[in-house]
């Protein structure tokens, strides 16, 4: 349980929806309860609601900086959308969700989670990565563990992620943890490079395809072009993008695809089922993982 912090203000909200946001495939270790939103990342714990356009917190005043770059408060997203309108169908794919959020989350956390996403579920994502910080985790005052760091995980083995029921990606978690904490991965460094190439750096890491390298990309490197293709982006793209992204979101794919992403899962079909008919779309009910 979250110790209570006195309540306040992080500042103009800025349009965000903290539903659409955290429930959105880009982040794994926040719940909602009595309608505020609790989570971990960066090695803080906090509370989060939003109030007569002002987004309101529970953390230390130390911490403010950290979770409003978190939640992107200081990236102008009127001014993007704007740009997005420029798109006919982009624009009806913002309209869909237009409090959705790109998160900026911690490079480790972002790396791992989505090693663990493939070919998951993100009920069996949550329950990995919360067995991943209780293995080891720092401790935090209000009883919940922070998202373990590279050396604390570089120090396990096989033997001790086993309680992890990670199956194969418990070699990928160990290999990565391993490369950055020797600084053969340096987060900094990629920060730096072209796209191109910090992807390709990414890809040298076992585990890592093209997917979750663009999702360590987006959401744990501010590679707003980056954009992340997974089955709902596959079947999206035919039937609003047929001929790609639109002009409209160059400089900014990564953050149109989450847009995209949100509309496809709400308004088009889930394929088809045995008996070839198809099947309706998933409605608000967040299940996937974006670009996982």
């Amino acid at each position: 349980m979250l110790s209570q912090q006195p309540w306040h203000s992080l500042g103009d909200a800025r349009g965000l929806d903290l539903d659409a946001t955290l429930t959105s495939g880009q982040c794994f270790r926040w719940q909602r309860q009595n309608g505020t939103w609790q989570g971990v990342s960066g090695g803080h714990a906090v509370q989060v609601k939003l109030e007569d356009g002002r987004l309101l917190a529970d953390c230390p005043a130390d911490q403010d900086d950290w979770w409003r770059r978190y939640f992107a408060l200081d990236m102008d997203y009127a001014a993007l959308h704007a740009r997005f309108a420029r798109s006919r169908r982009l624009a009806a794919c913002v309209a869909a969700a237009p409090g959705l959020r790109v998160l900026r989350q911690p490079f480790f956390e972002v790396l791992c989670s989505f090693l663990i996403s493939q070919n998951n579920n993100i009920p069996r994502i949550r329950g990995i990565i919360g067995r991943l910080c209780d293995l080891c985790g720092e401790a935090l005052p209000d009883g919940q563990r922070a998202f373990p760091t590279p050396q604390a995980l570089a120090a396990q083995t096989p033997d001790t992620m086993a309680v992890l029921r990670a199956g194969w990606r418990a070699d990928y978690l160990l290999a990565a943890a391993r490369a950055v904490a020797e600084g053969k991965l340096r987060p900094e460094h990629l920060a730096a490079l072209p796209l191109d190439q910090a992807r390709d750096q990414l890809m040298t890491l076992r585990g890592v395809g093209p997917k979750v390298a663009d999702c360590v990309l987006l959401y744990g490197l501010g590679f707003w072009d980056a954009w992340p293709s997974d089955v709902w982006m596959k079947r999206a793209m035919p039937a609003l993008f047929p001929k790609g992204m639109p002009r409209a979101a160059a400089g900014y794919r990564g953050i149109a695809q989450q847009y995209i992403f949100e509309y496809a899962r709400r308004s088009l079909p889930r394929g088809t089922d045995k008996k070839g008919q198809k099947k309706p779309a998933a409605g608000p009910k967040k299940t996937a993982v974006s670009g996982g």
